[in-house]
C-alpha cells in the first residue's frame, strides 16, 4: 500500500522519538550499532521530509491534515498533524540539515564516555522539532515546543561536569561561564516566554474554541472581531503570543541566552542555531500571520497591526544590536552565534512588513521563509567548520587562530562559500533572500526600518570578513607555533566532518545559482496558501527600478568588506592600536564587547537581584515573623498570668496569694491570660473583617 503524505508527515517524527528510546537498548548490544542506529533513524526523518516535497508541485491537494480523538473530557481535542507549504518546507529544513549534523556528530563525538545520552538527546531534539512544524494543533504545537526547549538544556548543558576546558567568555578579566549554568540560563529564558505564550493561546481558544490551527484560520473572521469589542484584549494576545518566539528566536530584549549556547558541543551549536531551536520562533510567527492580516486588513480590527509593527521592530533591533557585537567578539562561534541572532532577526523584519501594507503580505512573507531556508545551509556549514578548526586549534579563540587555511584547505573553501552567502555576496543563497527582505521592508515606506536593515548589511560584512581572516589568514598566532612545535595534528579532521561541511556548501552553491528561480517557487506555493486562507494577495507597482535595492545591497556589502580587509587581511593597519588611540572607538568596543550591557544589566536585576533578596528576606522578613509567631505570642499568657497575679496579690494580700497550694496558684493568672488573649484576637478578626467588606 503506497503511503500518503500524511502518513509520511507522522513518520517524520516518530522515527526519531524511536531512535531516541532505542538508544540505550542498541548500546547494550554494541557501541557501534548504537552510533549507526542512532544515524540510521534522523536518516529515516529526513528521507519521509524529502518525501513531502512532489506535493509543493501538487498545491491544488494541499493543504492536508489528519487526527484522531485524543480527549473528549473535559474538552474535544484532537491530536495531528498538518501539510502543506510552510510545514514541507521547515520539516525539510529540520530533518535534513540535522542529518547532515549527525552524520558531522560521528566524527566530532568519536570516543565520548556519554554517547548515549549524546544520541537520546540529538534524536529527541530532531523529532520534538518536527512535532512542532507539523502538528495541526496549538496545543500539541506548545509540546513539541516545550520539548525542543528540554533538550536544548540537555544539549547547551552536555557537559554538565563543568570541566574547565569546555569553559566560555574570556579572556580575563571577562569572565567564564560553565556549561551548566548556560543550559540552565537558556531554560529560564526561553521558559518566561513560553509561559506567557501558553497564556496568549488560552486567551485566543477561549474566544475562538478550537486549537486546530485551519479552524483558526477559517473561523478568524468570527472570534476577532468578537474579541475586539474588549479594547486592548488582542494587543494583550498578542504581546503574550509574540513572547514566545521572541525568546526561542533569542530576538531582543530575551536575545542574550544565545550567546551563551555556544557551550555545547560544535554540533549541538549547528542544531540550535541553523535547523532548530531558533527557527521555532519564526515558524510560530509565520503560522500566527494569516490570522492577524485578515483581522487587520479584511475584518477591521485595529489591533491587529501591533502585531505586524512589534514583529518588524524587534527583528530590526535585534539584527542590528546582534551584528555590532558580533564586530568585538574574539570567541569564533560566539561571532557566529551573534550572526544568527541577527539574521533570525531579519527574518523577523521580513514577516512583520509583510502586514504592514496590503500588497506586501506575499513578498515579506516569502522573503522572510526563504532568509530561513538559506540561513539554515549556510549557517550549519559555519558552526560545522567552526567546530572543525577549533578541533585543530584546541582553542576557542580567534586570535588562537591565524593562518590556519594551509592545514585546512577544504574547510577553508567551505567556510568561504557559506561566510559570502552570509555577507550577501552574489549570486550565493544568502543576497538573493536578503535583497528579498530589502526589497519588501522599502516598498512599505518604512523608511527607517529599510535604513536599519541595509546598516546591518555593512556590519554584517564587516564581521564575517573579520572573523574569516582571523582564523584562516594573517600569522600564525603563538597557540598554532607551540602546537606545531609539539608535533600536534594540524591537518583535517575526521573524514566524515569533512564530508558534512562538503555537501552542505555543494547545496549553498546549487541554491544560489538557482537562488532567483528557487524564491519564485517558494513565492508561488506560499502565494497558494495565502490565497487558500482567503487573504488578499495584491502584487504592488514598484516605484523604483528592481535594480536599486540589489546595487545598494552589494554596495553596503562591498563598505563592510573594505575596512575588515584592510585590518585583517591585507595588515596594513593595525585595528588595535587605532581603537586604543581613538577615545570614541575605545568606547564604542567596551560598549559593544560588554553587549550593551544587557547581559550585565539582566544578571545584576534578576540574578543578583534575587540573591539580595534571599539575604534579605530571612533577615528582615522570616526572623521577625519567626520572632512575633514562636516567641512573643506564645509568650502572651504567661505575661498576662504574671500580671493577673500581681494584680491579685496587691489586691487581697501577696501572703493570700502566695500562701494557696502550689497546684492552685497559676489557675486564675492562666486563665485570665487566655481569656484576654481571645478578646484581643477576636477585636483583630473583626478588624480584619471591617477592612475587607469596606466598614473602616
Amino acid at each position: 500500500m503506497m503511503l500518503v503524505p500524511v502518513e509520511v508527515a507522522w513518520l517524520c517524527f516518530l522515527f526519531p522519538f524511536a531512535g531516541a528510546l532505542l538508544a540505550p537498548v542498541l548500546a547494550r548490544i554494541h557501541p557501534r550499532l548504537r552510533d549507526y542506529g542512532a544515524l540510521f533513524f534522523s536518516f529515516l526523518g529526513a528521507l519521509c521530509s524529502l518525501m513531502l516535497v512532489p506535493y509543493l508541485f501538487h498545491l491544488d491537494k494541499l493543504p492536508l491534515e489528519s487526527a484522531f480523538v485524543w480527549l473528549t473530557v473535559p474538552i474535544e481535542l484532537n491530536v495531528g498533524v498538518l501539510v502543506d507549504p510552510l510545514s514541507i518546507v521547515m520539516a525539510n529544513v529540520v530533518a535534513v540539515i540535522s542529518f547532515v549534523i549527525m552524520i558531522y556528530s560521528l566524527g566530532y563525538m568519536k570516543g565520548d564516555p556519554c554517547l548515549t545520552r549524546w544520541w537520546m538527546w540529538m534524536n529527541l531534539f530532531i523529532g520534538s522539532m518536527l512535532l512542532l512544524v507539523l502538528s495541526n494543533n496549538l496545543l500539541f504545537l506548545f509540546i513539541g515546543w516545550k520539548m525542543v526547549g528540554l533538550c536544548s538544556w540537555g544539549l547547551i548543558g552536555f557537559y554538565y561536569r563543568d570541566e574547565r576546558k569546555y569553559w566560555i567568555g574570556g579572556p580575563p578579566p571577562t569572565k567564564y561561564t560553565v556549561p551548566s549554568h548556560c543550559g540552565l540560563k537558556a531554560m529560564v529564558v526561553t521558559s518566561m516566554g513560553d509561559v506567557l505564550m501558553l497564556g496568549g493561546i488560552l486567551i485566543m481558544y477561549s474566544y475562538a474554541g478550537t486549537l486546530n490551527i485551519l479552524e483558526l484560520y477559517e473561523t478568524s473572521a468570527v472570534w476577532l472581531p468578537e474579541m475586539a469589542k474588549s479594547s486592548g484584549l488582542i494587543l494583550l494576545m498578542i504581546v503574550m503570543l509574540l513572547l514566545g518566539p521572541i525568546g526561542k528566536s533569542a530576538q531582543f530584549p530575551l536575545h542574550e541566552w544565545l550567546p551563551e549556547a555556544m557551550a555545547g558541543p560544535g554540533p549541538v551549536s549547528a542544531l540550535i542555531h541553523a535547523a532548530t531551536m531558533v527557527k521555532s520562533g519564526v515558524y510560530m510567527v509565520a503560522r500566527l500571520l494569516p490570522i492577524f492580516f485578515y483581522g487587520y486588513w479584511v475584518s477591521g480590527c485595529h489591533e491587529a497591526i501591533y502585531f505586524f509593527l512589534i514583529v518588524a521592530w524587534v527583528g530590526v533591533i535585534t539584527a542590528f544590536v546582534a551584528a555590532t557585537q558580533g564586530m568585538t567578539a574574539l570567541e569564533l562561534k560566539k561571532a557566529l552565534a551573534f550572526s544568527t541572532v541577527s539574521q533570525i532577526g531579519y527574518m523577523f523584519l521580513a514577516l512583520g512588513v509583510a502586514g504592514l501594507t496590503i500588497s506586501s503580505l506575499e513578498g515579506g512573507f516569502t522573503s522572510g521563509i526563504y532568509h530561513l531556508f538559506n540561513h539554515a545551509l549556510f549557517k550549519a556549514c559555519l558552526f560545522l567548520c567552526a567546530g572543525s578548526v577549533i578541533h585543530t586549534a584546541h582553542s576557542i579563540y580567534m586570535n588562537d587562530m591565524g593562518a590556519i587555511k594551509k592545514f585546512m584547505p577544504f574547510t577553508w573553501i567551505f567556510m568561504l562559500i557559506a561566510a559570502l552567502s552570509l555577507m550577501g555576496v552574489p549570486p550565493f543563497p544568502g543576497f538573493w533572500s536578503k535583497d528579498a527582505i530589502l526589497a519588501s521592508s522599502l516598498a512599505t515606506h518604512y523608511y527607517l526600518l529599510f535604513s536599519l536593515a541595509l546598516i546591518t548589511v555593512v556590519i554584517t560584512a564587516f564581521y564575517t570578513t573579520r572573523f574569516f581572516a582571523m582564523t584562516f589568514h594573517g600569522a600564525k598566532s603563538k597557540n598554532m607555533k607551540d602546537l606545531e612545535k609539539k608535533g600536534a595534528h594540524l591537518g583535517e579532521v575526521h573524514i566524515t566532518m569533512v564530508v558534512a561541511c562538503g555537501a552542505l556548501a555543494v547545496i549553498i552553491v546549487t541554491c544560489g545559482l538557482i537562488g532567483l528561480p528557487l524564491e519564485h517557487f517558494f513565492g508561488h506555493a506560499f502565494e497558494h496558501t495565502l490565497e487558500h486562507l482567503h487573504l488578499p494577495i495584491v502584487h504592488a507597482e514598484h516605484a523604483m527600478p528592481h535594480w536599486i535595492v540589489p546595487l545598494m545591497s552589494v554596495v553596503s556589502v562591498v563598505i563592510g568588506i573594505v575596512p575588515a580587509y584592510l585590518f585583517y587581511f591585507s595588515g596594513k593597519f593595525d585595528p588595535k592600536s587605532i581603537v586604543e588611540n581613538n577615545s570614541l572607538l575605545k568606547m564604542l568596543h567596551k560598549f559593544f564587547w560588554n553587549r550593551w550591557y544587557i547581559d550585565s544589566f539582566y544578571f545584576m536585576f534578576f540574578v543578583g537581584g534575587i540573591t539580595k533578596l534571599y539575604t534579605f528576606v530571612p533577615k528582615y522578613i522570616e526572623s521577625p515573623l519567626d520572632k512575633f509567631f514562636h516567641k512573643i505570642i506564645p509568650s502572651i499568657p504567661q505575661k498576662l498570668y504574671s500580671g493577673g497575679r500581681d494584680t491579685l496579690a496587691s489586691r487581697y494580700g501577696q501572703e493570700e496569694v502566695k500562701g494557696a497550694p502550689a497546684e492552685r496558684q497559676p489557675v486564675v493568672g492562666i486563665s485570665l491570660g487566655y481569656a484576654l488573649l481571645l478578646v484581643l484576637l477576636c477585636i483583630a478578626l473583626y478588624l480584619i473583617v471591617m477592612l475587607i467588606r469596606g466598614g473602616l
